[in-house]
């Protein structure tokens, strides 16, 4: 939305604005740059409706590239492993969420409540991270978590190398069911206007910059990406572009 918004022009009306508090999806480095070249403060957010919207959020002045900030008050924020150890700063985990605005839970269905709410703590399905200054950088939704070989690849993190190409307007990164790893790794991109990369310029380039079992092994090119009404990549639609 605030993407379609900055197509628009900046209109003098923006000058009432104070800011935009910014979610749903990650903030792109490219969408904070024309945002400030615009003249609009962003604040970064993370949340979900378990929480009553808001978990985390980085004001304006603190903004970081990549991070959504802090917990609000009265709410605890914990990054964990699958045995439920709390992870070292700036390794991956689980983000699991405690505080007076987490909810009950979900309205007759016991089971799903009892999987999501485990000791008072919300586990939200998401992969993130803590730095140094203790602020929240949020990676993947675990369930998009691609599974190589043994070997776990973040989507998130192909997509933003895959961006970096100068031939290359949009991207989704998807797991694809592989008979000898599992999963393989499968990217569907918009190519931009001016150029028109091929495959192998693709893999080629991130050979350069991820680890071998990170590069897509599949590749295709389309004209849009399918998203939900709330404007995020459907990924399993993304899936049935390769079939």
């Amino acid at each position: 939305m605030l993407y379609r918004l900055l197509e628009q022009g900046t209109p003098e009306k923006w000058s009432h604005l104070r800011f935009v508090l910014l979610g749903g999806a990650a903030a792109t480095p490219e969408l904070i740059a024309k945002a400030n070249a615009a003249g609009v403060r962003i604040a970064t957010t993370y949340g979900m409706t378990e929480a009553t919207s808001q978990i985390a959020t980085m004001l304006p002045d603190d903004l970081k590239p990549g991070s959504v900030g802090k917990p609000l008050t009265f709410t605890e924020l914990r990054i964990i492993n699958e045995s439920g150890d709390n992870q070292p700063t700036g390794n991956y985990g689980e983000v699991i969420v405690r505080g007076q605005t987490v909810m009950q839970g979900y309205y007759g269905n016991p089971e799903a409540t009892n999987r999501t709410i485990r000791d008072g703590w919300l586990h939200t399905g998401d992969i993130g991270y803590l730095d140094n200054d203790g602020d929240l950088f949020i990676v993947q939704r675990r369930t998009d978590l691609i599974v190589s070989g043994g070997e776990n690849v973040y989507p998130a993190e192909v997509e933003a190398v895959i961006r970096q190409h100068p031939a290359v307007k949009d991207v989704a990164v998807i797991g694809m069911t592989d008979a000898e790893w599992g999963q393989r790794v499968a990217a569907a991109i918009i190519p931009a206007t001016e150029s028109h990369p091929t495959p192998d310029d693709i893999i080629t380039y991130c050979r350069e910059h991820l680890a071998g079992y990170k590069v897509p092994r599949q590749i295709i090119f389309v004209d849009a990406l399918p998203q939900t009404a709330s404007g995020k990549i459907e990924r399993k639609r993304v899936i049935e572009l390769f079939i």
